[in-house]
């Protein structure tokens, strides 16, 4: 259990609602949609209500300082099934990576490329108590894009399993490009902020506001257990096409 999992859930009943085409950018076609992730009728690219109205405020932030720019949603709502998929994908490309077969691994290697994996993907708990953020509806996956739909440096790929992810990972690099790629990072995050939103701390794409993690944050910052988690799991009967 990581320590956000404990801070209790006060759901708000919200719905799941599209992020609209026009108003962002959506990476296409979804990347675990082409894995072969199972969403059935779901898609990802819905948030509960309130997260959708607060990213909304953020590129109304973005564009105030870089007029044009876009922020571009690589992935946001994971039904249970999905997060599992992708933990299991995410284990499979590191075992190969390593030169070690899967089916050969000791308990051992087992257990050092998890630790690796659970760095940045959130174990698919089956206990209401503990909802990986993305199935809340709560956390999205996002970059940046400028005017002309260009990808913006940002120093390392989306779900990249390495140090580079990391949000401060180039802060103290002197290259020009790094320093660019912190500056980037940097924007995106005080966007974000502006919003409501806090950042993973190994990731410099994911946010959230309102699930667990969030309001751990929150806590962190203020020293006060008066936050709770707005969202849990999102269930069906909450879907809004």
């Amino acid at each position: 259990m990581k320590p956000y999992q404990t801070v209790p859930i006060c759901d708000r009943g919200e719905p799941l609602v599209p992020i609209p085409w026009d108003r962002f950018a959506l990476v296409q076609p979804h990347p675990y949609q082409v894995l072969g992730a199972p969403y059935g009728d779901q898609s990802p690219y819905s948030l509960r209500a309130g997260v959708l109205a607060a990213l909304i405020e953020a590129q109304h932030s973005l564009q105030g300082q870089r007029p044009g720019w876009r922020l571009q949603v690589f992935d946001a709502f994971r039904p249970l099934a999905v997060q599992r998929f992708m933990v299991e994908h995410t284990f499979l490309e590191q075992v190969q990576a390593r030169g070690w077969q899967a089916e050969a691994l000791t308990a051992a290697q087992r257990d050092a490329v998890m630790a690796e994996v659970v760095q940045f993907w959130a174990v698919p708990s089956d206990d209401p108590a503990t909802p990986p953020p993305h199935s809340t509806g709560a956390a999205v996956d996002i970059t940046l894009v400028t005017a002309a739909d260009d990808p913006v440096d940002m120093g390392s790929p989306i779900d990249e399993v390495s140090p580079r992810s990391h949000p401060n990972h180039f802060a103290a690099a002197a290259t020009a490009r790094a320093q660019a790629v912190h500056a980037h990072r940097t924007l995106l995050n005080q966007v974000m902020e502006s919003a409501g939103f806090r950042r993973h701390p190994n990731e410099w794409w994911h946010f959230s506001l309102g699930d667990q993690l969030w309001a751990w944050q929150r806590r962190q910052e203020t020293g006060s257990d008066k936050f709770l988690a707005h969202y849990g799991r999102a269930s069906v009967d909450l879907w809004v096409q």
